[in-house]
């Protein structure tokens, strides 16, 4: 559809628009000088985050290697085939939702995990990520939010398996679960 131009003034109303305005002058051209140029932009948040691993690293008194051994979280449903397992390990289903449960309580972390299952219910997704941590920080009863979300899972009659995500993925950090 073409789009229509108001109508042109007449005479009359140029008329009247001046005399309302009164008289007027016209401006003369101006140039305007050579724009400076503007700096090249910085990251100055890697800069900072580069200049920190250093000293990060001379800090930290823990050795992720002993961390990672015997925490992985693992279940299988009765019923199911092992090779199902090996497969959602290996990261070889497409995860459709995720939720990070990173400086949550635990009430916050357990609405979430239970929010992220209804909505995955919804949408008819199949695999989920959930983000607990490896609770580096937590006091000597161990990872609040990994334990809880291991007790979740494993009471819901949905969850077909989870397995904890590969290392490059978060390791003990993060589990994905296979939903029916």
């Amino acid at each position: 559809m073409p789009r229509r131009l108001p109508p042109r003034p007449d005479a009359e109303d140029i008329a009247l628009f001046r005399q309302a305005v009164g008289p007027v002058r016209r401006m003369e051209e101006q140039e305007s000088g050579p724009e400076k140029p503007r700096p090249a932009p910085r990251a100055h948040m890697r800069q900072a985050d580069e200049a920190a691993v250093a000293g990060d690293l001379l800090q930290d008194g823990h050795d992720p290697a002993v961390i990672e051994i015997g925490e992985e979280l693992c279940y299988l449903r009765a019923g199911h085939s092992p090779r199902l397992l090996r497969r959602l390990r290996r990261g070889q289903f497409s995860i459709q939702g995720e939720v990070d449960l990173h400086h949550m309580n635990a009430q916050a972390a357990r609405t979430s995990i239970l929010e992220l299952l209804e909505e995955a219910h919804a949408e008819g997704w199949r695999c989920v990520r959930i983000i607990h941590g490896k609770g580096l920080r937590s006091r000597p009863g161990g990872p609040v939010l990994k334990g809880l979300t291991d007790r979740i899972l494993r009471r819901r009659s949905d969850v077909v398996a989870f397995a904890s995500v590969r290392p490059a993925q978060g390791g003990t950090g993060a589990v994905v679960v296979l939903l029916r």
